[in-house]
């Protein structure tokens, strides 16, 4: 047989890079998505990659970006893929407040571009391709209900928020009107050693290493009492495959079904490392939404029961596991300044 085909935008990232080990592990050709920038970005995807050009082995990169409808449809053409896995956006709720534009365009409108791009694509080559949405538990936002399930209603509080909830409800209108195989996985936090160091939980990680090994003085965060429902994000890109695998497209919660504050945290990543947080944390009003998400818990037994999944690693484990890797990581920095 031949092998299945998966496009991955956004694969760059952290959730990007743990499905695509995964769909390789699981014998896909698998193609990734890359915006053309001055500076290499690709750290977190180097080891899965061998070779270039059309003979390479591995995953495959393309040039692309979802503000660029034509550049979509090239890739799609080119790569042919069987699965797409739409994980691109400006992802930084707090940063959305400060592009909002940039945020509604890349993370709505692109999303709109890339549904649009696939309907024509399998309307011309009568083709069945499968979509994936990465949507957000910040869609919920003010939550009307705890835990949060699929049928709970959205508030957004942020112009990310508000962007994913356009994504989420053109997925669905696409399914509905075309009869796309489209999903909707609404994730809940889902962190990782591969997070981005302006997310709190990896500033909180990689800060507190640093401070342990006397390479920083200082961590700077905002609200320490919002509360969140953490997972491994290794676990959850599982999630995402599976909801492309069942006989009929559907729209999932992936959480953990518990809820940790920001504090929570930080005094076990601070604890695992022996240190008093209280001596070294400051709170800074820069750090504070203008609208804020107060706590967020996910229902995900729909997952459990249909896709058979459910979380691996606790919230322990994940703190533990991103403190270790970070401490391994100021260990090298503070060897590299030879001090």
């Amino acid at each position: 047989m031949a092998k299945r085909v998966a496009l991955i935008t956004g694969v760059t990232g952290q959730d990007g890079s743990y499905l695509a080990e995964l769909l390789l592990n699981k014998g896909y050709e698998v193609h990734g998505m890359v915006r053309r920038t001055s500076s290499f970005a690709t750290g977190r995807i180097d080891h899965l990659r061998r070779g270039f050009g059309t003979n390479a082995e591995g995953l495959q990169l393309h040039y692309g970006d979802l503000g660029d409808g034509t550049g979509l449809r090239r890739i799609i053409e080119q790569v042919s893929p069987d699965e797409i896995y739409n994980l691109a956006a400006q992802s930084h709720v707090r940063i959305s407040f400060d592009q909002p534009e940039y945020t509604a365009d890349a993370v709505g409108l692109g999303t709109l571009r890339l549904l649009e791009a696939v309907r024509d694509h399998n309307k011309r080559r009568g083709r069945a391709v499968r979509f994936y949405q990465a949507g957000s538990s910040e869609m919920y936002g003010k939550v009307e209900g705890i835990p949060q399930r699929e049928t709970t209603p959205f508030h957004p509080r942020s112009p990310y928020a508000c962007a994913k909830v356009y994504a989420h409800w053109q997925t669905i209108n696409y399914r509905e009107s075309y009869g796309l195989f489209a999903c909707n996985g609404i994730l809940f936090n889902h962190e990782s050693p591969r997070r981005g160091e302006n997310f709190v939980t990896r500033k909180i990680t990689r800060s507190a290493t640093r401070i342990k090994l006397g390479l920083q003085d200082k961590l700077a965060l905002g609200n320490l009492d919002a509360r969140r429902d953490w997972g491994f994000a290794g676990d959850y890109v599982e999630a995402m495959w599976l909801m492309l695998q069942q006989d009929k497209p559907d729209d999932y919660v992936i959480a953990t079904g518990q809820t940790h504050s920001v504090r929570e945290f930080m005094e076990l990543a601070f604890d695992r490392v022996k240190l008093d947080w209280k001596k070294y944390v400051e709170i800074d009003p820069r750090h504070f939404r203008p609208a804020e998400v107060d706590i967020l818990i996910g229902d995900y037994s729909k997952a459990k029961r249909v896709l058979e999944w459910q979380p691996r690693v606790d919230f322990n484990g994940l703190v533990a596991m991103m403190v270790d890797s970070d401490l391994e990581l100021a260990g090298r920095e503070l060897k590299s300044r030879g001090t």
